[in-house]
């Protein structure tokens, strides 16, 4: 039997990248998938995954909605809801970088990479909380980033989300615990992505690889495997916990 038999998961920001990635992953094994994209050049990847994943026999909806708002994410599980009937498992993955050294870094640039990172790591979390009260059962999982565990130049306002999102994520797994609601915490390090693509060749590329003990990047069905464990009954016994997919970069 697949290990994700007729659960439901959302996904956010799945249209590309570790979010493809991860809803593949999930519905391989058996899950039925609802995810969502932001921008209206993600919809035609984002129709493409959608038949993808119901060519692997399982229910799949993409939604255009911004994890950031409240709003949205509400209107958002409750769709989710009246479509599949529940939510067991939740992977809050949307994100952005917006790199900038604090000096010459915006209110708006801080703001708008907190409401996308960490925001709607609330947003959607307070929303499945209520299915997943209700049925005493449910896994969610927080993209967080070797970033958010070592800090990085330049970086400080996506260090600063995704640190908060490991806070977060272990004060959830206390609060939820006795529902038997699990929430875990991923922190990827140098992952092959659209957003990474500099990193890929030449210089930079050699330098970073350099500091990896495992000495190459990582792809986005390593992310989706470790997502794929936290979402299953093989980690049952696991919550509030951190577990970095960085090639030892953490060590």
């Amino acid at each position: 039997m697949k290990l994700l038999n007729n659960k439901v998961a959302i996904v956010t920001g799945a249209a590309r990248g570790i979010g493809e990635a991860i809803a593949i992953r999930l519905a391989e094994q058996g899950a039925h998938i609802a995810f969502t994209y932001v921008s209206d050049s993600s919809a035609g990847k984002a129709a493409a995954l959608e038949e993808k994943l119901k060519a692997l026999g399982v229910k799949a909806k993409a939604y255009q909605s911004n994890a950031g708002d409240f709003t949205q994410s509400e209107a958002l599980v409750n769709d989710v809801l009246k479509a599949f009937g529940t939510v067991d498992i939740c992977v809050n993955n949307a994100g952005i970088s917006k790199d900038n050294l604090l000096l010459r870094m915006s209110p708006d640039q801080w703001d708008e990479v907190v409401n996308t990172n960490l925001k709607s790591v609330f947003n959607m979390t307070k929303q499945v909380i209520r299915p997943m009260m209700k049925a005493r059962s449910g896994s969610i999982i927080n993209m967080s980033s070797i970033i958010g565990i070592n800090g990085n130049a330049g970086q400080s306002s996506y260090a600063a989300s995704k640190a908060g999102i490991i806070g977060f994520t272990k004060s959830i797994a206390k609060e939820m615990g006795s529902r038997n609601i699990r929430c875990n915490a991923i922190a990827p390090g140098f992952i092959e992505t659209d957003m990474t693509g500099y990193l890929k060749e030449g210089d930079a590329a050699e330098k970073y690889k350099s500091g990896i003990p495992l000495g190459h990047f990582g792809s986005g069905q390593n992310v989706a495997d470790v997502v794929l464990f936290l979402a299953s009954d093989w980690s049952s016994y696991i919550t509030g916990q951190t577990i970095s997919v960085c090639g030892g970069l953490n060590m």
